[in-house]
């Protein structure tokens, strides 16, 4: 049975945003605020006394576990990685039905494609082509994704309205990750890349030599 600060501690984990402490002494369900405050200041001296990479700070009226600033070259080393990651054929035939389906969920998304999509979901989050948009009313209430305003940069176009026809859509795609690929074989072509980013996608992962396939849209609208 995990102790109480075991429990804030992977709460805090858990979250994205900073937690309030009223809502860590509703979910603890028993221990009351001054004891909760407590464990959350022994935890931050934990943290500071045995010189761990993250810390416990207290922002936007709430309580989240950050990476330490001296840190910072080092993560922003390893999403940039990431995002270079390119789009395989799953990735394309997933963000295509994202982008027409929109909000749509990770179910109705395996539905259309016949397989599991929880990978090439990943990959499209983590290049900030798509995001979560928030929680369906159906059984359950699973998670509902659409794309960001960084897919309409990668896309070129300044509205979802402005998308080309459904069956154009495999094609444009797959030139945007070529386009990207090529940019990556000129010589110092590497910061012209990071910088038009949002109009190409995320430059080639060294070592990744995957050509993206045609997108398939059968079963999208």
């Amino acid at each position: 049975m995990p102790t109480t600060k075991q429990i804030v501690e992977a709460l805090l984990f858990a979250s994205d945003s900073p937690v309030p402490l009223s809502a860590i002494v509703e979910v603890l369900d028993g221990p009351g605020p001054g004891e909760v405050m407590e464990l959350l200041r022994d935890l931050g001296r934990e943290y500071e006394e045995t010189e761990r990479g993250v810390t416990l700070g207290e922002i936007a009226g709430g309580y989240q576990i950050l990476s330490r600033k001296e840190c910072a070259l080092w993560i922003d080393r390893m999403l940039r990685s990431r995002r270079k990651v390119r789009l395989s054929r799953a990735g394309l035939e997933t963000l295509a039905i994202v982008a027409y389906k929109q909000p749509i969920t990770k179910t109705e998304i395996d539905a259309i494609r016949g397989v599991d999509s929880g990978g090439a979901l990943h990959t499209l989050l983590e290049r900030n082509l798509a995001a979560i948009q928030g929680r369906s009313k159906g059984v359950g209430r699973p998670l509902l994704y659409g794309t960001t305003p960084e897919f309409l940069g990668y896309m070129g176009i300044n509205e979802l309205n402005d998308l080309p026809e459904l069956k154009e859509l495999g094609s444009v795609l797959e030139d945007r990750e070529r386009a990207q690929a090529e940019l990556e074989l000129v010589p110092g072509a590497e910061g012209e890349g990071e910088a038009e980013q949002s109009a190409a996608g995320g430059p080639v992962a060294e070592g990744d030599t995957e050509e993206p396939a045609a997108t398939s849209t059968e079963g999208a609208p």
